[in-house]
């Protein structure tokens, strides 16, 4: 019998095999999908979700029947191996109040089994103020921890050699400044350049259309995060350079698909600047990454977490052209959605918690992030923190879960899933190469009218009760709230982080302070690289702000325009 006809018959077999599953599905159909089922079920990106999914709903897709772990297009992951290889990185996020108070929280965590930090800065830090700015007053330490100079960053890892972590820094808008004081730090510590690993977000396309934590105009904060792709490709090889973040955009509002293609449009704007730049993709794109937001709709995350690979994996090799097969990996990191965490019976945290955990590690995290159950009434205290480290914990070594890679694949309401998000976030692309791209749509107000329209219907659902959340308009108890003790930041921190301010004014020298200020001024006019210089500053304690405002006399200040 001839291939041709061995071939044939296959195709004759399952479109018979086909051909019967539609029948059955129908008979199905016409059984239980009145009373027995309930008619509607939605997303969270408002898509319907059908009471049965079988192999008809992938007759046109791809699928992964035919894909392995560790090979393009990394739906299954991008190790080969999965986490039996290596598991995912237990980073929980801390910070607050002084580097010293946070340097023993970092101390107590990787005492407890956590296998790399995240730094939480506070509000001025975020926006590139020192601790003693008039617009800092009240806000030093509260939401994380106040960082105004390498001095302070010295502090901040006393005691952890930065050869041997690997650190986070979720911090944006002068996200290139305080990468300076890591790198000044580890200098001081004797840790090589190569040696330094970590990961700085440094994704300010986001800040404009989510989070607002800015300080330059976009077209001048795009050139410093090009600088740090160019200076940390030759330098800094193993220090991920931008991790950009669906996470924000999420929070703000946005559905899972939404999230998808805002974050992705994000990265191709990136490599496209990057490009644009003279970099080779492959020099400066295995360093890039991903960080997402795991909310509760459960199959949805991981399917979101799939799709986003395939994606990122096609645009990189067929697009961009990028040859490097680390280019076409995305690489990310995952955190439990704070944003569903209630203030009501704040215990169910816990649960909603490590269901996201779940999802997270199903959909094939490099590190996870999980929330404590305090974090919507206070800073999270060290039992919280505790109990969320403990929850990753358990995953990894308790349930088994790790031994597979991508144990979820070949579900069929997974794998149609995936294949949805992915036809959503390709449609999503086409409207935003309408209007002009990501930068023309921020400009615009396109993004965050889209972004705030999901999140009103989703708060409306809340209220009217579509949607329920336990505790909150449903299962409602008049029993007196669970009192938990809470972690509070008094002005102890401020008033010590004004007097250690006081204290290196007077003590630095303060020519050579006027003089790196002067040459980084000269640089941010001219094309020159100013990374090198912002370094100098660092090396010559030249403070957060004083950098920042440095940069503003070349740069301006942003503005957002009135868009509702």
């Amino acid at each position: 019998m001839s291939s041709e006809t061995e071939l044939a018959d296959v195709v004759r077999q399952q479109q018979e095999e086909l051909a019967q599953l539609r029948a059955e599905v129908a008979q199905w159909r016409t059984r239980y999908d009145g009373s027995r089922v309930r008619p509607l079920a939605y997303t969270n990106s408002a898509n319907e979700v059908a009471p049965l999914y079988t192999a008809l709903d992938l007759e046109n897709s791809a699928g992964t029947a035919f894909e392995t772990p560790g090979e393009w297009p990394f739906t299954r992951g991008i190790h080969p191996t999965g986490y039996r290889g290596k598991l995912w990185t237990m980073r929980q996020f801390a910070g607050f109040g002084t580097a010293r108070e946070t340097n023993a929280r970092f101390k107590f965590l990787l005492g407890e089994g956590q296998t790399g930090l995240s730094v939480a800065f506070d509000f001025p830090t975020l926006m590139g103020y020192d601790a003693d700015h008039v617009r800092s007053e009240g806000e030093v330490g509260k939401c994380g921890v106040s960082i105004s100079s390498l001095a302070d960053m010295e502090t901040l890892f006393e005691g952890i050699p930065l050869g041997d972590v690997t650190t986070s820094m979720t911090i944006n808008g002068p996200a290139i400044i305080l990468f300076c004081f890591y790198v000044a730090a580890a200098e001081k510590q004797g840790v090589p350049y190569e040696k330094i690993a970590g990961t700085v977000q440094n994704d300010i396309l986001k800040e404009y259309m989510a989070q607002h934590a800015w300080c330059f105009p976009i077209e001048p904060a795009l050139r410093l995060i090009v600088d740090m792709f160019e200076w940390c490709a030759t330098n800094t090889p193993a220090w991920n350079t931008i991790s950009i973040s669906g996470y924000h955009i999420r929070e703000a509002g946005s559905t899972a698909a939404q999230e998808l293609a805002f974050t992705l449009a994000d990265g191709f704007t990136y490599v496209e600047r990057g490009i644009e730049r003279g970099l080779n993709v492959d020099d400066f794109a295995p360093r890039l990454s991903f960080f997402w937001d795991i909310h509760n709709d459960f199959f949805e995350e991981i399917a979101k977490l799939r799709a986003a690979r395939r994606i990122w994996a096609r645009h990189m090799k067929e697009r961009f052209g990028a040859e490097n097969p680390r280019s076409w990996m995305m690489r990310f990191h995952s955190q439990t959605a704070g944003v569903t965490l209630t203030a009501q019976q704040p215990m169910n945290n816990i649960v909603r918690v490590a269901y996201q955990g779940l999802a997270a590690v199903l959909g094939g995290t490099q590190s996870l992030h999980t929330n404590s159950m305090d974090e919507t009434l206070a800073l999270p205290s060290e039992e919280a923190v505790q109990v969320a480290l403990r929850s990753q914990q358990i995953l990894a070594y308790e349930t088994g879960i790790p031994s597979v890679a991508d144990p979820l694949g070949g579900s069929y309401y997974v794998e149609a899933l995936t294949d949805q998000l992915e036809a959503e976030a390709e449609r999503m692309f086409e409207q935003i190469h309408e209007i002009g791209g990501v930068v023309r749509g921020l400009e615009d107000g396109w993004f965050q009218k889209r972004i705030a329209e999901s999140a009103a219907r989703q708060q409306w659902e809340i209220e009217q009760r579509r949607k329920l959340v336990v505790g909150v308009n449903e299962f409602v108890t008049d029993e007196p709230e669970l009192t938990i003790p809470l972690l509070k930041v008094g002005a102890e921190a401020e008033q010590e982080q004004r007097a250690r301010m006081a204290e290196l004014r007077a003590t630095r020298d303060q020519a050579r302070v006027d003089a790196c200020l002067d040459a980084l001024r000269g640089a941010a006019r001219g094309k020159d690289n100013v990374v090198p210089f912002i370094l100098e500053c660092a090396r010559a304690y030249c403070t957060l702000y004083e950098i920042r405002a440095a940069l503003e006399d070349v740069f301006g200040a942003y503005r957002e325009p009135v868009f509702f």
